[in-house]
């Protein structure tokens, strides 16, 4: 691929630029902040790490997503969510936020929240490069203080197999982690022929009750996700992929359970969490005096 890149850019520089056959445009932000050599790189580890991803379920998935409350077969069960909040107008301070809560009673057992600074730049397709090494701290830390309140399955405010390589930032986070782990997106991801066009939105509207959903099948002929109504008060759906170690039934009956909101109480409150720290701890050092 490295050496058909370099062919592409040689032929283009040195003939056809010179003998006006193609305009020079533009070089796009993602080709502006990432060089061919980390794109190469994070290209040879998306396929590495994809290849230790698993779309099955664990048996403790099974009971959570198919009894209820009260048939839990004796046992404990919990569910994490994970979320990033940026300072407003700030690309590198941000705060990563952890929230564990009992399944499926949804109470909060464990908390954290970390200040951190994203050394990596933003590429569309490379979110997991970005985000996930501060998500593994805290799941480190945890570990390590609370091991009791280790989750049974993750979610994420981001996409799973939804997404242009299928391994999204919810893949690579739960690969990375040896978890179950959910991408539960806001926004379509537009890949595979996917579009967000009339005919997208006629589907929404279909959607009657919350738990209603339609598939998401892309140009390939493959299911990369279901658009779910999450609860009766909310007509906008959200975006349910799985990442690693779950089924794609398995991920929308768990992230509908979770939804007393449009948005499953795992990645909410470690939305709400992280915005909250911020607006408290993070104190922007004051602009210099030019005086």
């Amino acid at each position: 691929m490295f050496v058909i890149r370099c062919l592409r850019n040689f032929c283009t520089s040195y003939i056809a630029q010179p003998l006006g056959l193609v305009r020079e445009t533009p070089q796009s932000r993602a080709e502006t902040l990432l060089s061919d050599d980390v794109r190469e790189k994070w290209e040879r580890e998306q396929e590495e790490l994809k290849k230790k991803m698993v779309l099955e379920d664990s048996e403790d998935l099974k009971v959570m997503a198919s009894t209820s409350g009260s048939d839990m077969q004796g046992k404990r069960f919990y569910i994490a969510g994970v979320d990033i909040s940026f300072v407003k107008g700030d690309d590198v301070n941000a705060c990563a936020a952890l929230v564990v809560l009992s399944f499926p009673d949804l109470e909060t057992v464990y908390n954290d929240c970390q200040m951190i600074q994203l050394t990596e730049p933003y590429i569309p397709g490379f979110l997991g490069f970005r985000e996930v090494p501060f998500i593994v701290d805290l799941f480190e830390k945890l570990k390590q203080e609370k091991p009791q309140y280790l989750p049974h399955v993750v979610m994420v405010d981001g996409n799973g197999i939804l997404h242009p390589k299928g391994f999204g930032s919810a893949c690579h986070m739960g690969v990375m982690l040896n978890l179950p782990c959910i991408g539960v997106a806001k926004k379509l991801f537009q890949v595979d022929g996917l579009e967000n066009d009339a005919e997208h939105k006629e589907k929404i509207e279909a959607l009657k009750a919350g738990g209603d959903t339609f598939p998401l099948v892309g140009n390939s002929g493959r299911t990369l996700g279901m658009a779910l109504r999450s609860c009766n008060n909310t007509k906008n759906p959200v975006y349910v992929s799985p990442g690693n170690l779950v089924t794609m039934d398995t991920a929308v009956r768990l992230v509908h359970k979770c939804c007393k909101h449009r948005v499953p109480d795992p990645v909410r409150l470690a939305d709400i969490n992280s915005r909250e720290y911020l607006r408290v701890n993070f104190k922007p050092e004051p602009a210099a005096d030019s005086t």
